[in-house]
């Protein structure tokens, strides 16, 4: 299936610790490289990756209609994890109690909100697919301890 849909703006990464996620899995590291990552975005990463995510995504135009009245696109975060060397991202979602928090009146299924939560996760790791093999050259710095024993 193909979403034909103008991509949205990239979004803006704000300074969030990736630690403080539910599902994090990132060493503690203070350099996420944010910045640099928003600028790749803004270079046209965000734009290729959406296109190739819209080209095979499940997700329609009316399904597409509440991501973006939500604006859930502007809620997506990459950052760099270099003790695994990759860009990570945290998809936006939509949450269990849905029904209960009356969040948007064309939500009326838990397969539109499927639909959404797995197109987003998709869309996040397209993004980081496309930073990885297309933008980033960065290589983490390791730098042995000075006091490692001498086996000369």
């Amino acid at each position: 299936m193909t979403l034909d849909v103008d991509p949205p703006d990239p979004p803006e990464l704000e300074t969030i610790d990736p630690n403080e996620y539910d599902d994090a899995q990132v060493v503690d590291d203070t350099d996420y490289r944010r910045e640099e990552i928003e600028e790749y975005l803004r270079d046209g990463a965000w734009d290729r990756a959406f296109e190739e995510w819209a080209d095979r995504t499940d997700m329609d135009e009316a399904t597409f209609a509440i991501v973006a009245d939500l604006d859930l696109m502007e809620r997506f975060d990459f950052f760099w994890d270099s003790y695994a060397e990759r860009v990570g991202y945290h998809a936006p979602g939509l949450p269990e109690d849905w029904k209960h928090r009356d969040i948007h009146p064309d939500l009326d299924s838990w397969g539109t909100v499927s639909a959404i939560n797995a197109g987003l996760t998709e869309l996040g790791q397209e993004v980081c697919d496309v930073l990885k093999d297309e933008y980033i050259e960065w290589e983490t710095e390791y730098e042995a301890p000075d006091d490692l024993p001498d086996f000369e």
